[in-house]
């Protein structure tokens, strides 16, 4: 009798256990995070789900370009973004509280985006000085390594570059220098290589390069040029975007972002991309440390950023150690 009497109290207690459980559930609601990332194969686990959590809901925005919604994460509308390097550095200037995550989203060496027509003659670096270079963004981090390439490489005096650009920085205390112009937005970013062929600008920076045969890069063989380049500085990549947060989410919410991190890294994984393309998206602060001083020493001295930022100062102690 005392077992079956033990048994039916057991019953009894299941609702109030029940209770109990949803009611801690109600208190503790699994944290959700609004994000804003790319699309990438590298990231593709994760916008279709395979990669989920049980400790955390990503909210990701339905934004297709991830660079036409930096200006939005500047503003601090999203708790995860994916966010312009050189964007990021200029924020952290400008007071913005936003910390590195030590998660490469996108890189590519930026040699062969710059580019001009052919049919008009032949285009060298150094005939860049002068010249009208149509860009989306006069900040935007392609541009922004290639004004260092142009310097450090070739000698052009980024100074006498004429930029023509029609999106305004998306960090709102920056102030382009005098040799940027506006002009109005074309209807598509491909519409620089129409302003190209048409004679309105003297070279463009332009991602996807147009197939248009007259389309050539004005640097030569781009291709052995950005080898060239990395061994020059060690095996550096040159990082365009990486991922940042909210840091007072890092202190609210720390296991948030650990959770964050590891489900970035498993949707990477996931990807089982050739060593070749996983090494463009190294994740690890140790991994990246000296791609980021390249980034930083790059934007300092061409007058991008006011101060050259330690590395560590871009980190916090939680993000700095995810592994």
């Amino acid at each position: 009798m005392s077992d079956r009497r033990a048994f039916l109290k057991g019953l009894g207690a299941l609702p109030v256990a029940a209770a109990l459980a949803g009611r801690a559930q109600a208190q503790n609601p699994t944290p959700k995070l609004k994000a804003m990332l790319g699309d990438y194969k590298h990231s593709r686990a994760l916008h279709a789900g395979a990669v989920k959590s049980s400790r955390l809901q990503l909210d990701i925005a339905p934004v297709a370009v991830p660079s036409t919604a930096f200006a939005r994460t500047v503003a601090m509308e999203f708790d995860v973004s994916e966010l312009s390097l050189v964007t990021f550095l200029q924020a952290k200037a400008a007071g913005r509280k936003l910390v590195l995550v030590p998660a490469v989203y996108l890189s590519r060496f930026q040699h062969p985006f710059l580019l001009y027509n052919s049919a008009r003659g032949t285009m060298a670096p150094k005939d860049l000085e002068g010249a009208r270079v149509g860009v989306r963004l006069f900040t935007a981090t392609t541009p922004s390594w290639l004004r260092g390439i142009l310097a450090d490489d070739y000698g052009v005096d980024i100074n006498k570059i004429q930029w023509r650009a029609w999106q305004k920085p998306n960090v709102p205390e920056w102030r382009d220098p005098p040799n940027v112009t506006m002009i109005p937005a074309p209807a598509e970013t491909a519409e620089l290589g129409n302003m190209l062929l048409r004679g309105e600008v003297d070279a463009i920076v332009l991602e996807p390069i147009p197939t248009d045969p007259r389309i050539k890069p004005v640097i030569p063989d781009p291709a052995a040029a950005a080898k060239a380049w990395s061994a020059k500085h060690g095996g550096a990549i040159q990082i365009n975007h990486m991922v940042v947060v909210k840091e007072d989410i890092t202190r609210a919410q720390p296991d948030a972002i650990r959770e964050l991190y590891k489900m970035l890294a498993e949707a990477k994984r996931a990807a089982n991309e050739p060593a070749a393309e996983a090494a463009f998206t190294p994740f690890g602060l140790e991994a990246n440390r000296h791609n980021i001083e390249v980034v930083i020493d790059y934007a300092f001295r061409t007058g991008m950023i006011p101060k050259r930022f330690a590395v560590d100062e871009l980190f916090n102690d939680l993000t700095a150690t995810l592994v």
